[in-house]
């Protein structure tokens, strides 16, 4: 992790945000090692944040619940997972009526759409098949430190991650519609630390043997983009998961600047945690270059 250090102390006073964690899992070994940098200095255990995961949520709630049960799948909930399903990308939803309007549209198969309509969707048909609150099933496998951030204790505990009405996001999901909502949705709303999302992948690994079913998925199934609802590296040496990684490397991006890469050829997985809309988030450069530079070098170590 000494790599991993240099590049964090090199780069991050270069960002628009102060906050980073990395894990490497090392999935053969069943282990892990992680770092964090908030404002200008390492922190030890005690001192780590837990980081709004974003779109994290989504791969951590709705893939892995296809691994406890993937005869309760229909086609077009494999579809939906998989953002091919006809869904508009998304939009604000009520509180009020969100699962009626939801469910309301049609279901095609279609080109890949990233959609969070999608994602809600395939909740309210999970549920429906597994008759269970989607929750009650993925979190089985979740680590003590990563949660729906309803349940975040210490607001304190968490990094800025932009504003909202002229208030501080502190604490709280930065998806709108996931705040709004309260609600424990599947495409945003987890938080975690470092240590609680390793350990959480480490757990979904044990239980379910993520690596191995993703591995026979890349020989045996036949997708665009998503496979069972995790994105995946199509071009190596430009991905945003960072040179160096296979083609048969899935993970998924979250907007608040987070990611997690899985390699299944070196079975090796990259964990990204960063507060990347602090201040703004419409300039991605510097975050691009942070999350390529450590990748590659998570890979080639």
């Amino acid at each position: 992790m000494k790599e991993v250090e240099e590049i964090i102390s090199r780069l991050m006073p270069k960002q628009h945000f102060d906050c980073i964690a990395v894990g490497v899992i090392d999935f053969k070994n069943a282990k892990y090692n992680s770092l964090e940098w908030h404002e200008g200095e390492f922190v030890n255990k005690s001192g780590k944040y837990f980081f709004d995961l974003a779109s994290l949520t989504k791969p951590l709630t709705l893939a892995s619940t296809y691994l406890v049960d993937p005869s309760k799948f229909t086609n077009d909930m494999i579809l939906l997972l998989n953002h091919r399903a006809s869904l508009t990308s998304g939009g604000r939803i009520s509180p009020k009526n969100w699962r009626q309007y939801i469910s309301s549209f049609n279901i095609a198969e279609a080109p890949t759409l990233y959609s969070d309509y999608s994602a809600l969707r395939a909740m309210i048909e999970i549920e429906d098949s597994f008759k269970r609150n989607l929750y009650d099933i993925c979190s089985e496998y979740f680590d003590e430190e990563m949660f729906h951030w309803t349940e975040l204790v210490d607001q304190l505990r968490s990094p800025v991650t932009g504003f909202r009405h002229g208030k501080r996001i502190q604490g709280e999901v930065h998806d709108d519609n996931a705040f709004y909502l309260r609600e424990k949705v599947s495409h945003a709303g987890l938080f975690a630390s470092i240590d609680g999302i390793c350990k959480s992948l480490l757990n979904l690994n044990e239980s379910y043997d993520l690596v191995k079913f993703m591995d026979q998925a890349f020989s045996n199934t036949s997708f665009d983009r998503f496979l069972y609802g995790w994105d995946t590296v199509t071009e190596p040496d430009t991905s945003l998961a960072g040179s160096g990684c296979s083609k048969r490397t899935f993970g998924h991006l979250g907007f608040t600047g987070t990611s997690i890469w899985i390699d299944v050829e070196k079975l090796r997985g990259s964990v990204i945690l960063t507060n990347a809309t602090q201040n703004y988030w419409y300039d991605r450069k510097g975050l691009t270059e942070l999350r390529k530079t450590l990748g590659s070098q998570i890979w080639s170590s």
